[in-house]
């Protein structure tokens, strides 16, 4: 297996990045609990062009840094003695990095080792799938310091286990296990500590073996956009678009032959 490291090229202070065969694989790197940081934040969506910009990566898998947390939230420090004004600036940079991550073409994947509290729950919630250690823990405990989720855990945590779950996680800052997580939708899988880098990357060795990417994408955005709309009925002109780009495609041609001919099919993503 070749791995390709690319982080020092790119002069990240906060994250390391490499290439596994399809993977593009970002760890946060800033001990000892991967807390974040502005620059921090400000890295990832650069991470994430990086991934979008490689035809060769299939998908991305954000982890954090050593056993202890994929991320424990928001470095406390930055939060100290802030105007109104600069705490609204920190926060839109959440914002913006998250909807980088949730708005790349390509499936990511959160590989969660250890605590995702705060700012790392709300991190993990911005992918698309979570794969996670039967050690990791969740929560949002920032009602406790008196704030609230202000990187998107309002909003995300309510569309992935419902309302009313969201309210009794949020109004207590209480903080679950990786069980209770994957019983209320939370994540999508648990892996014995220790194999969920792997468990994220073979998913996406099995996307790039099987999956049209442009199909892809298509059914992301389709999804992504279907969520924001209160209408099934307005949703449903999203799937309309996404065939409408996929009928002319090379991949859409490719898929139904090798399918006749029974034999894996080879993407391009044209």
């Amino acid at each position: 297996m070749i791995t390709i490291l690319s982080s020092s090229e790119k002069g990240f202070q906060f994250l390391k990045t490499k290439k596994d065969e399809s993977a593009f694989i970002v760890t946060l790197d800033n001990p000892p609990v991967n807390t974040l940081n502005l620059k921090l934040i400000e890295e990832i969506p650069l991470a994430i062009k990086l991934a979008n910009d490689d035809p060769e990566v299939r998908g991305i898998v954000i982890t954090g840094a050593g056993t202890n947390a994929f991320c424990a939230g928001a470095d406390l420090r930055m939060m100290q003695a802030l105007n109104p004004d600069d705490a609204a600036r920190i926060v839109e940079a959440g914002h913006n990095a998250f909807f980088e991550v949730e708005e790349s073409p390509k499936p990511v994947i959160a590989a969660v080792n250890g605590l995702a509290l705060g700012g790392g729950n709300e991190l993990a919630m911005s992918c698309d799938i979570r794969f996670v250690s039967d050690r990791a823990r969740f929560g949002q405990p920032e009602v406790k310091l008196g704030l609230i989720p202000g990187w998107g855990g309002t909003q995300r945590m309510s569309r992935l286990v419902g309302t009313g779950k969201a309210k009794e996680l949020i109004f207590s800052g209480q903080i679950i296990n990786a069980q209770e997580a994957l019983r209320i939708g939370l994540v999508n899988k648990i892996v014995p500590d220790g194999e969920e880098l792997r468990a994220s990357t073979d998913f996406i060795r099995m996307l790039a073996a099987n999956v049209s990417p442009l199909a892809l994408a298509q059914a992301k955005i389709a999804i992504n956009e279907g969520i924001q709309n209160a209408s099934l009925k307005d949703s449903l002109k999203y799937e309309v678009n996404a065939v409408r780009i996929l009928a002319g495609s090379n991949d859409l041609k490719e898929g139904v032959q090798a399918f006749l001919e029974k034999r894996q099919p080879k993407f391009t993503g044209t």
